[in-house]
């Protein structure tokens, strides 16, 4: 039954991603992102990690989804403009695209990382949230903090792009 419900997640996870990819409305995207952040919070379920789904659905498929809706509004999206990627992108796609299923493929042939003998050796960390949070803000401190320093220089952004916007429509009235 435990693989079953792992399948099941893991496809719902792996369609809602792959329709934000393909979907051509940025609100349906959004909303399309919600059910790969659900399918991922049900994978975190069923692998027993219940603080990490509770934490994947309140700050992800919450907070970080209305995040993206006010921009997608902000910025004032018109999804009837079509928008064609130019051959630059669309090389450099394929390229990064073509690298990641590389990497993928040399962890697969590696095959050392994961076995039931390196699992066992060590000893579990964030099993409780106290521990959780210890190694967060001790080992993980850095790129906890270079996140938020993204997430801020992201917002500024936005707040740039929206203000220039805005003000090129007043000239124009």
């Amino acid at each position: 039954m435990v693989d079953f419900l792992f399948y099941m997640f893991a496809l719902t996870t792996l369609l809602g991603a792959g329709s934000v990819v393909l979907s051509r409305n940025p609100v349906n995207a959004a909303m399309l992102l919600i059910v790969s952040f659900v399918g991922t919070a049900s994978l975190f379920i069923v692998l027993g990690a219940y603080f990490l789904a509770a934490v994947q659905l309140a700050v992800y498929a919450g907070a970080v989804i209305v995040l993206f809706l006010f921009i997608i509004m902000l910025l004032n999206v018109d999804a009837s403009r079509k928008w064609k990627p130019s051959y630059f992108t669309m090389a450099g796609g394929l390229i990064a695209g073509i690298l990641m299923v590389f990497a993928v493929l040399h962890l697969f042939k590696r095959g050392e990382n994961f076995t039931t003998d390196t699992l066992s050796e060590s000893a579990p960390i964030g099993t409780t949230t106290q521990s959780f949070g210890v190694e967060l803000f001790t080992a993980y401190m850095l790129p906890f903090q270079l996140a938020g320093i993204l997430l801020l220089i992201a917002m500024l952004g936005v707040i740039f792009i929206s203000k220039r916007t805005s003000d090129k429509g007043k000239e124009a009235v």
